[in-house]
């Protein structure tokens, strides 16, 4: 009556140990000489143990990047998006926490190599972009929506463009190592798009 969670609690250790290698490995080797026989290596499993839950080692990848992102929204981080009423601070905040993430070492690898990969393989841009990306620009669509029903932005306003514009230029910055990321440049950042569309607060433009 005990093999069944005994044999779920193991499933579930080599999958954690498996992402866990995965996240390790290409922050020390990079993605390029990443392979599945190395990850297998470091986290104690045979190889086709993981080619039981995945095809490659960039879909190893990415549900390794999930887990941390999910991480990160219970452990310190944003899971949902903050609404002080002060869409400008908010934002701030958000990008700020953004900033910081992309210049950790365990993120900024995976992300680097997830960005290349997804580029080369349509198929896993795609994944990428839905499982990762379009979860965490939905949190910036909701946070203004509330902000242009409370008549801080006007209504007809572009929402996705607005979230590309904050979004755009701060990953721009990191993955083209432009200059460096800063919490000031995020303040500086928010400060023109939200300035370009409009947005105003107490009934006023924002600044003035």
């Amino acid at each position: 009556m005990n093999k069944s969670p005994d044999a779920t609690r193991r499933s579930d250790r080599s999958r954690r140990a498996i992402l866990d290698a995965a996240l390790a490995l290409v922050g020390e080797v990079g993605y390029n000489k990443l392979t599945i026989e190395a990850i297998a290596a470091r986290a104690g499993v045979g190889k086709q143990t993981i080619y039981r839950w995945w095809p490659s080692k960039a879909a190893v990848l990415l549900d390794a990047s999930l887990a941390l992102a999910g991480e990160a929204g219970t452990d310190g981080g944003w899971s949902g998006f903050p609404d002080t009423g002060d869409l400008a601070a908010d934002l701030k905040a958000v990008l700020r926490a953004t900033a910081d993430e992309f210049g950790d070492a365990r993120y900024e690898a995976p992300a680097r190599a997830l960005t290349a990969a997804g580029a080369a393989d349509p198929e896993l841009g795609a994944r990428f972009t839905e499982k990762l990306l379009e979860p965490q620009l939905a949190l910036y669509e909701t946070r203004l929506r509330a902000a242009q029903q409370a008549g801080q932005l006007p209504a007809d306003t572009d929402l996705r463009l607005v979230v590309e514009m904050l979004v755009g230029p701060l990953t721009y910055r990191w993955l083209m190592r432009t200059a460096p990321l800063t919490h000031a440049y995020a303040d500086a950042l928010v400060d023109a798009v939200l300035g370009g569309v409009g947005y105003v607060t107490a009934g006023r433009p924002a600044g003035r």
